[in-house]
């Protein structure tokens, strides 16, 4: 869905977003903060930060428009920035990886980088403006800082060298098997990759790829349909804004012990003001994703994380609201 100008506000906001800030009476307050965070350059923390992580989440669009997130990995320095404007990435998506149809020179891209040990996070967003079908540049088109909250403190290793294949995806479905929705319904972390269409004027299309985090067990799972709560955070609306104007998503889910990947991408549908929203605590929206193309690859990624169900930092914020 292409918003018209004539919708537009000042960047950084688009029309999706301005409607979710406007529900939740955050809009004035959007327009004054949006200006100072977000920027069209990558100052030197967040720098040095991509190029201290294994591994980036990233979202693309293939060529039926569908939005895919997945995992680039690498040792430490795989990801830098040679210039305030730029992320170098030395890293591709498997053949089998989904995302990997969205890539190429001139393609948007959202990415983030996650530290789950120390929960961090930064988002970047642009274009790529430098490819050779090993690496890529990207050039910045938006770049912010997000809050630790709703991420749950892994430590990761590598169980073999990231450029070592390991597995084949299995099969694309239409719909998710058992054993995709018990990797769901298991899960306290998913990432989701969204994006919207703007005229040319105003950024062309922005790609966004953001975590979400929660209760193991805090996606409901019915059939092929996703419900999500969302529970209070930045405010910006990023996701659900582009959700709001181009209802479509693309999640993953990760297996952080045995490296397995779950992707999967459909229709999505925004929940503002309903009563099934009172029955997932704390949410203060849902979602809801109709899930029409999945695809799940085995012992694909070659990082492992670790897990203490008793962390001391998840217990000591109180930010896991019930599911």
């Amino acid at each position: 869905m292409t918003i018209p100008e004539t919708s537009l506000a000042p960047l950084p906001w688009h029309a999706g977003e301005r409607q979710l800030q406007d529900h939740a009476g955050v809009a004035a307050r959007m327009a004054q903060i949006g200006p100072k965070v977000i920027r069209d350059y990558m100052p030197d923390q967040h720098r040095d930060f991509f190029a201290q992580l294994p591994f980036l989440v990233a979202g693309a669009v293939d060529g039926q428009g569908d939005p895919w997130a997945g995992v680039l990995e690498g040792e430490p320095g795989f990801a830098v920035s040679p210039d305030p404007r730029t992320l170098r990435v030395t890293a591709m998506p498997d053949v089998d990886d989904p995302l990997r149809a969205g890539l190429g020179p001139g393609q948007a891209v959202g990415l983030l980088g996650i530290e789950l040990h120390t929960r961090r996070r930064n988002r970047m967003n642009g274009r790529i403006a430098g490819w050779d079908g090993k690496r890529f540049d990207v050039a910045v088109a938006q770049s912010f800082g997000n809050c630790p909250q709703y991420i749950q403190s892994r430590d990761f290793y590598l169980s073999r060298a990231p450029s070592m294949r390991f597995a084949a995806a299995l099969p694309e479905r239409a719909g998710l098997d058992d054993a995709a929705r018990a990797l769901i319904a298991a899960s306290d972390t998913f990432f989701v990759a969204s994006y919207v269409d703007r005229d040319e004027s105003a950024g062309g299309r922005g790609v966004d790829v953001s975590h979400r985090g929660g209760k193991p067990g805090f996606v409901r799972v019915d059939g092929d349909v996703l419900t999500i709560p969302d529970f209070s955070g930045n405010r910006f609306f990023n996701t659900l804004g582009n959700l709001t104007a181009n209802p479509v998503a693309g999640l993953l889910f990760v297996d952080f012990e045995r490296g397995d990947v779950l992707q999967l991408c459909g229709r999505a549908e925004v929940i503002l003001d309903d009563p099934a929203i009172a029955a997932f605590e704390g949410a203060e929206r849902l979602w809801r994703v109709h899930v029409r193309r999945v695809v799940r690859r085995p012992g694909a990624l070659a990082l492992r994380w670790r897990f203490d169900a008793y962390s001391p930092t998840a217990l000591a914020t109180g930010q896991w609201p019930a599911a």
